[in-house]
């Protein structure tokens, strides 16, 4: 989400269409590439999360690999929003700062549901491909109109976000993290502004692939990480919730 005021992002299509393309070159930017570089940063993140697991089921109090996690991702970003040059090394640390965060955040809910985190995975993955066909049919077309309202949409709920996270400090509990319907309604919201984000990823390469220069894979490959953590975070605060109530 904090990549949002670089809002021109979009995604690989794996169509057969996509890899003809014969103006490709080593030096430009691939589906590819891009591929490669999520597949790395995916295998990162999912061993760290591991091993934050594993720490709390020792017995380790990972709070602070979540809170710290959080805040690291958070700066990340910004700086890759202003420095995208500097994304190449930017982005593996990005990876290393939310595997510290996911492996906390969802260290907990694994305790009490230990399925949850597993399942939530797989409702990410159908999430993915299942937005990825419909953009590749056109039963969605990324429009400027689409485009600002899904911008506008996911920078309004980062602000409330923001805001109960600012008012926890003051001892103010928002109904956020609460199970009641107003707050499970609200992860549903989250959670589908989440899937709409990747379309934006999807635009962004179809845009540029074969076109801008080989470091802009980095920028694809931080823009569809971003968009795919928070639809599993999303997701699994949503399965959490409904766990808990039913």
């Amino acid at each position: 989400m904090s990549r949002l005021s670089n809002f021109k992002t979009s995604n690989p299509a794996f169509a057969d269409y996509f890899w003809r393309d014969k103006s490709s070159s080593s030096k430009t930017m691939s589906v590819l590439g891009i591929l490669t570089k999520s597949f790395f940063c995916i295998v990162v993140i999912a061993a760290i999360t591991v091993y934050v697991w594993q720490l709390h089921s020792a017995g380790t109090n990972v709070r602070w690999f979540t809170l710290a996690g959080m805040l690291a991702s958070i700066v990340i970003s910004i700086v890759i929003s202003v420095r995208q040059n500097w994304a190449a090394f930017l982005v593996p640390l990005y990876c290393i700062a939310k595997g510290c965060f996911l492996g906390g955040f969802s260290a907990y809910i694994r305790a009490k549901f230990p399925e949850l985190p597993y399942q939530a995975i797989g409702v990410t993955i159908v999430t993915f491909f299942t937005i990825l066909i419909l953009y590749q049919t056109r039963i969605i077309v990324v429009t400027k109109k689409l485009r600002s309202v899904i911008i506008t949409a996911a920078a309004s709920i980062f602000l409330v976000y923001i805001i109960s996270w600012i008012l926890g400090f003051f001892g103010i509990k928002s109904f956020l993290w609460g199970t009641s319907w107003i707050a499970i309604v609200f992860n549903v919201i989250a959670a589908i502004v989440a899937a709409f984000t990747l379309l934006l990823d999807f635009a962004y390469i179809e845009r540029h692939k074969n076109k801008a220069p080989k470091q802009k894979e980095w920028i694809a490959t931080w823009g569809l990480l971003v968009s795919l953590v928070w639809l599993y975070v999303e997701t699994l605060r949503l399965m959490n919730k409904l766990a808990i109530r039913f």
